[in-house]
C-alpha cells in the first residue's frame, strides 16, 4: 500500500496518523520463508520535523510461525515493533539524496508501506527461536526428537587423542 505524504513533506509542524493493514502472510529472511500467524493493523504517526523531513513512529504486533532452531517443532515467536525513522523528500529545491538518505520504501512522495514494515520486521528477527530453554534438539543419528525421550542411539563419542591408538586395536595389531 501506497500512502502519499505530500501534504506532510511541505507544511511544518503537521502530524497526520494513518493505521494500515499488513497485507503479506509471509515474511522471507535468510533465505527462509515464516508464515504470519497473527498480525495487527500498522499504527503510522508522520511529522514534519523541518523542511523536507518527516518523522515516522510506528508499531504493530505480529506472531510468526518459526522452527525451533535445535528440534524444529513450529514456535509461534510474538514480535512487538516500535519504530521511529527520520525519512526526507526527494529532490526538494534540486537537491539529490546522497547514497546513505536514499530510502527503498520510498517513490516520490509516497511511503509503501509494505516495504518500510518489512524492513522494520528484518531488523527485529530474533537471532535465535527456541521451543524451550533447555531444548534438547534431535539425535545427530537418527534425527529423533531428544525432547520426546531417548533413542537409543549410541552417543559414545571417543577422545580423538586416542584415536591412533583405536585405529590400532581395530586392525587386529598386535603392540
Amino acid at each position: 500500500m501506497l500512502i502519499n505524504l505530500a501534504d506532510v513533506f511541505t507544511s511544518e509542524g503537521k502530524d497526520r496518523r494513518e493505521s494500515v493493514a499488513f497485507e503479506p502472510d509471509r515474511i522471507s529472511h535468510m533465505g527462509n520463508s515464516y508464515k504470519i500467524r497473527e498480525k495487527s493493523p500498522v499504527d503510522l504517526t508522520f511529522t514534519n520535523i523541518g523542511r523536507g523531513k518527516i518523522l515516522i513512529r510506528g508499531e504493530m504486533r505480529l506472531v510468526l510461525e518459526i522452527p525451533c532452531d535445535r528440534c524444529l517443532e513450529v514456535v509461534y515467536t510474538p514480535l512487538e515493533l516500535r519504530f521511529e525513522q527520520e525519512i526526507f523528500a526527494p529532490d526538494l529545491d534540486g537537491h539529490s539524496l546522497s547514497q546513505d538518505e536514499q530510502q527503498d520504501f520510498m517513490a516520490g512522495y509516497e511511503l509503501n508501506v509494505e516495504a518500510f514494515v518489512n524492513g522494520e520486521i528484518l531488523i527485529n528477527m530474533p537471532v535465535k527461536v527456541l521451543c524451550k530453554p533447555d531444548c534438547k534438539g534431535i539425535c545427530k543419528q537418527c534425527g529423533h526428537n531428544l525432547n520426546e525421550g531417548e533413542c537409543g542411539c549410541d552417543t559414545f563419542v571417543p577422545d580423538p587423542r586416542m584415536a591412533a591408538i583405536q585405529d590400532i586395536f581395530n586392525a587386529g595389531k598386535e603392540v
